[in-house]
């Protein structure tokens, strides 16, 4: 087992008198490289492995990883091991968003330690009382493999790492730990734009958001978990947003969208706005597209108790429309709600809400899919391309919900 391969380790090196190395994984780490071995034992590019691991997203081009638990006291005696891999061609940037490991001589008791297998070289190991020197660490290999282990410890929040490629070198921070944001650059003028690249993975990290698409967001906010929020980059694939410092609100509401709850805030100084292209000062592609026409599996016929009819038919589906919504037959099984556009249009983005205050209907799951000829239905798989995608839909009848299409929808038909 990994406990007791690691037990095997920690042994070596305490038997090791006067070695000037650490044995991790069956190799030794001798005047910053790594000798007879790698520095895990286990995963493929992109897995990670070990019961230390915690948040996880691992892409060729950009991903986020934690230890378990983050950003509570990661456990006693475990282990962790990530294997990250960039195109042929491209180098590895790392991020520290936050590394807080018990302190111990040479980290003997809780570490992380980083290796370049290609070259040989290792980094670290880290922990409280020996913090990497930068935030950002750049490599000239395109596998790295990160290794975190601990003993027992009191306390310590673990570790929070992001990456990139050199393909895409203006990386933001997935935390508001040491790294420094661009926003922070003094005498930077109110509505300048400036471009950062936001690694995948940032929609679960922790730290809060304060705001929606259309306000703004509070600039206390974590700036790639906003952007995912504010529908400009899908988590799965991270990304470059472009974005611009402008002046701060009074009041910042909450909103849900994408899969994520903003808070209620209140005044700040200033207020990051994402822009969708072009760094335009109003977002663009944000038009409402006109529906043609509405159809549907089904729609309910209710009688109330005072003998009034009530039809929840499609047509009612707009999301202007007052009063009651659109419901199918009750007890209709994989309803579906479709909407024509005319024409062949680019759709980026959808927004439900539930049927009124009066009527507490709403829908909190579904999937879409597209046609352009209403013969041939196409599902909506996202970025990822690998299984039909969920959009988390309401959650109360008063609320709205939005969901981006990344990347759009070009169709007529959506269903």
């Amino acid at each position: 087992s990994h406990q007791k391969m690691m037990l095997w380790m920690r042994k070596t090196f305490e038997e090791a008198a006067g070695a000037m190395g650490l044995f991790w994984g069956g190799g030794v780490l001798l005047g910053g490289k790594l000798r007879q071995g790698t520095a895990c034992l286990s995963p493929l590019p992109g897995v990670s492995a070990g019961n230390g691991c915690g948040h996880t997203l691992l892409t060729p081009h950009s991903g986020t990883l934690s230890s378990k638990n983050y950003p509570g006291t990661y456990p006693n005696h475990t282990m962790c091991c990530w294997r990250l891999q960039a195109p042929v061609g491209t180098s590895l940037l790392l991020a520290f968003g936050d590394v807080d490991l018990e302190p111990s001589e040479h980290c003997a008791h809780s570490s992380l330690l980083l290796t370049d297998t290609q070259t040989g070289t290792a980094y670290g190991p880290y922990c409280r009382n020996s913090i990497p020197s930068a935030p950002l660490l750049v490599t000239n290999s395109s596998t790295v493999t990160v290794l975190f282990n601990t003993t027992s410890h009191r306390s310590g929040r673990g570790i929070l790492l992001s990456y990139a490629t050199s393909q895409h070198p203006g990386m933001g921070a997935a935390s508001s730990g040491t790294q420094r944001h661009p926003w922070d650059v003094p005498h930077l003028p109110l509505t300048m734009c400036f471009s950062v690249y936001c690694p995948a993975g940032c929609k679960d990290i922790h730290g809060d958001i304060w705001g929606n698409p259309s306000q703004g967001y509070r600039d206390t906010s974590v700036l790639c978990k906003a952007a995912v929020h504010a529908g400009v980059i899908a988590d799965e694939l991270g990304g470059q947003v472009t974005l611009s410092r402008e002046k701060g609100i009074t009041l910042y509401e909450s909103a849900f969208a994408n899969g994520l709850r903003s808070k209620r805030g209140s005044l700040s100084e200033k207020r990051l706005v994402f822009h969708k292209v072009c760094c335009l000062l109003s977002p663009a592609c944000d038009d409402v597209l006109e529906i043609v026409a509405f159809n549907a599996s089904s729609w309910w016929h209710e009688v109330d108790m005072l003998g009034q009819d009530r039809a929840w038919v499609a047509e009612r589906a707009a999301l202007s429309t007052t009063g009651h919504s659109w419901a199918a037959e009750p007890g209709t099984k994989a309803a579906w709600l479709e909407l024509d556009l005319g024409t062949r249009k680019n759709v980026t983005g959808i927004i439900t809400k539930g049927s009124s205050e009066q009527h507490n209907y709403y829908v909190t799951s579904y999937h879409v899919s597209s046609s352009r000829d209403r013969k041939n239905w196409r599902p909506y798989r996202g970025s990822s391309g690998q299984e039909d995608k969920v959009f988390e839909g309401n959650a109360d009848s008063q609320g709205e919900v939005s969901n981006a299409f990344i990347p759009p929808i070009v169709a007529r038909y959506i269903r």
